[in-house]
């Protein structure tokens, strides 16, 4: 079966944007249109512009990107409701002749649209009972919960991420079985996928996240969470606990100093940033590049040929 999707995969701050960009310009000079669909969370919401890195319009170079600024902030965000809209993107790019460029970094939700797996479905009267208990003892307290459950899952679930756990929690209690924290030992590929991932060492990518993470604040964070709070952010079960946001509401409700709020931030980005590249890891699709590398986008480009996705066009 011929590859009619191409993935770019990888930690926050490798320059996953612009190898999909470049890769859909150079397909567009050999006569096939490609359009990026968005694999990043948080990117989904509209109005998270600065704490999610969303390029702006005017640097999108024509090309068109799905699946950005499709849910308002108080709408839930979830891997299962990300995989139907993705897959129903994709396959309707795909029947228009035009190939799609899955982007991102959040694990679950590029997972959940290149693997075959399905989501449990939910029970409400669990669910409340464990956001109740999220709200009345924190997600640290959450977080143990799970860690004696499912001490794979914890492991993979950052601890400040009280949604996450909970659905964790909901799942393992609900199955008996480990919540998919990680990727199957086996993958089962949804359809063929050109998969590139882009790496970098540790040693130059914490630094540049550190200098990511103060330029969103110089850039506006602060006031752009301000903006969002008419809009429900403090509602919002997904939004109001993002990296980056959560940490400008703590400086704004005088929980946090500025320095303090950008040193938390700093601290979480890095630390998602292992845990992407631990994740990706192990999918041996992936065909990996060096981010630094100045014909990073000549070499995906030569794979692209020699996997035979120019014949699309014919």
């Amino acid at each position: 079966m011929t590859t009619k999707l191409i993935a770019v995969v990888g930690a926050t701050g490798t320059g996953k944007s612009e190898l999909a960009l470049s890769l859909a310009q150079m397909l567009s000079k050999q006569g096939i249109n490609a359009e990026i669909v968005n694999a990043d969370a948080m990117q989904l919401y509209r109005g998270m512009d600065i704490g999610t890195a969303k390029l702006p319009i005017k640097e999108r170079r024509g090309i068109e990107h799905h699946l950005i600024d499709v849910l308002d902030i108080t709408e839930e965000s979830t891997a299962a409701e990300y995989q139907k809209l993705a897959r129903a993107t994709i396959l309707k790019l795909q029947a228009l002749g035009t190939l799609p460029i899955l982007v991102g970094g959040s694990m679950l939700y590029v997972a959940s649209c290149l693997n075959n797996f399905e989501f449990p479905e939910r029970d409400q009267e669990l669910r409340a009972q464990l956001e109740a208990e999220l709200t009345e003892h924190g997600a640290l307290h959450m977080h143990k919960k799970l860690e004696q459950l499912d001490e794979v899952a914890a492991s993979r679930i950052i601890k400040e991420n009280g949604r996450r756990i909970v659905r964790a929690l909901e799942i393992v209690m609900l199955t008996g079985e480990p919540f998919a924290a990680a990727l199957p030992e086996k993958i089962d590929s949804w359809q063929p996928v050109l998969e590139f991932g882009l790496r970098m060492e540790r040693e130059t990518l914490l630094p540049r996240l550190d200098e990511r993470v103060q330029e969103m604040w110089e850039k506006g964070l602060v006031e752009e969470v301000e903006s969002l709070i008419p809009n429900g952010l403090r509602q919002s079960k997904t939004a109001s606990v993002a990296i980056g946001y959560a940490q400008a509401l703590g400086f704004i409700d005088g929980e946090l100093t500025r320095e303090e709020a950008i040193a938390s931030t700093v601290q979480l980005t890095q630390r998602y940033a292992r845990r992407q590249v631990s994740w990706f890891k192990r999918d041996d699709r992936i065909s990996w590049l060096e981010a630094l590398d100045p014909d990073v986008s000549e070499q995906a480009f030569a794979k692209v040929v020699a996997e035979g996705i120019l014949d699309l066009k014919s």
